[in-house]
């Protein structure tokens, strides 16, 4: 079983139509500009916001490690914890929550069967990502089983940083793949992400040879992938594939990570890398190298 830690209503840039995104636990790349952070790791993390906590110190007393003391600057975590969640349970004002849950198949479901209705009516579904979902492909082959008897649209929002064997698997158990294409350039794309991208790429392979449908969905970020040697070389990959991507979107750079690594307790892009949105001229170039390509390429998701 895989850990739950987010859980996103009325997503509109997760695939087609609105749509339920289920955010699953674990994930095999380090990527510096990562927006979800607590979904490194597959087991249960903590996060803490300062400015909802009141210092009450309900947590202080209630954890059975001791692990925790208030500060000046807040609630200090002294490396102790055992994600017991019971400072969590306690916390009034949700400044400590866990991130990472086990879901019942009814429970889950019975969460995704709330926005049915929204769903339905406009051509939406539901997507799972992560993290980096395929870690924990039997479990979620078990989600996208029940979601399909249920008769809802299955994508999956992927690295492709598995077996072929993984990604056939859950190939047949769902309509859509978005697919992260980061870098080209292996050396590059193993620095920003501590992951090479031959795998990556010969998935994407795969799912063109076997026709599944998929969109590609590029970060897109000045000072990391936005020059015209790595666009122009994506997109002669893509467009030299047997079946091509039904969407490229760009996806503009922004630094939400920030927040969530203070939250942890950990520090955001730590190296310090330049990393910044692309300007509008730059995006216009990006669109115009894709569509050169024949291929069908929009800003954002």
């Amino acid at each position: 079983m895989a850990l739950i830690f987010d859980i996103k209503r009325f997503a509109i840039n997760d695939g087609p139509g609105i749509r339920t995104t289920l955010f699953m636990k674990g994930c095999p790349l380090r990527c510096v500009w990562c927006h979800n952070p607590e979904g490194f790791d597959e087991k249960p993390v903590k996060m803490y916001t300062k400015k909802k906590c009141i210092g009450c110190q309900t947590c202080v007393e209630v954890c059975p490690q001791k692990n925790l003391v208030l500060t000046t600057e807040g609630i200090k975590d002294l490396g102790h914890c055992t994600a017991c969640g019971k400072c969590t349970n306690e916390c009034p004002t949700l400044a400590l929550e866990m991130a990472g849950k086990e879901w019942k198949m009814e429970d889950l479901m019975a969460e995704v069967e709330k926005e049915r209705q929204v769903m339905e009516e406009s051509g939406g579904g539901v997507t799972i990502c992560g993290g980096e979902p395929l870690m924990h492909t039997d479990y979620l082959c078990e989600v996208l089983n029940e979601l399909g008897k249920r008769g809802f649209h299955r994508t999956v929002d992927t690295t492709l940083f598995a077996s072929p064997e993984k990604v056939k698997k859950v190939a047949e158990r769902c309509e859509l793949f978005l697919v992260d294409l980061k870098l080209m350039d292996s050396a590059k794309h193993r620095f920003y992400t501590q992951v090479g991208n031959e795998q990556i790429l010969s998935n994407i392979r795969l799912l063109s040879e076997i026709g599944h449908p998929f969109w590609i969905r590029i970060p897109f970020i000045a000072g990391v992938n936005a020059d015209e040697e790595n666009l122009t070389a994506s997109a002669e990959f893509l467009a030299t594939l047997p079946t091509k991507p039904q969407m490229v979107n760009l996806l503009v750079y922004h630094d939400v990570g920030i927040g969530k690594h203070a939250r942890l307790g950990t520090t955001y892009n730590p190296d310090n890398i330049e990393m910044e949105a692309p300007s509008e001229e730059m995006q216009q170039k990006a669109l115009d190298i894709m569509q050169a390509h024949g291929l069908n390429t929009k800003i954002g998701g």
